[in-house]
């Protein structure tokens, strides 16, 4: 049996108030440290040619625990607070981790 497929989502975002969208995550970091099927890894990373337009690739060990994710009550309170603080709606890109190298 192959093992889960590992699911990453992409979420693009734009603010002008980064500083508070760190120290949302942050908070939230917290309330969920240690809970089992949360993302696994994430980047964040700032568009050099797009003031205030971000990119935050998450992590998950497979598409199911990503879906769990979502559906936790601290995930909806942090999307609720991320939109907020976003100058734009966000958009989510859902995919497949088809390989990864390190170099």
């Amino acid at each position: 049996m192959d093992a889960p497929t590992k699911f990453v989502q992409i979420v693009d975002f734009e603010t002008d108030r980064i500083e508070e969208m760190r120290e949302l995550a942050d908070e939230t970091d917290k309330r969920t440290a240690g809970r089992s099927g949360g993302p696994t890894r994430r980047l964040i990373l700032k568009d050099r040619n797009r003031p205030n337009r971000y990119l935050a690739v998450i992590e998950f060990d497979s598409y199911e625990e990503a879906m769990a994710n979502n559906n936790d009550p601290e995930t909806t309170r942090f999307a609720e607070g991320m939109a907020a603080l976003c100058t734009r709606p966000p958009t989510f890109t859902d995919c497949d981790l088809e390989r990864m190298n390190e170099l």
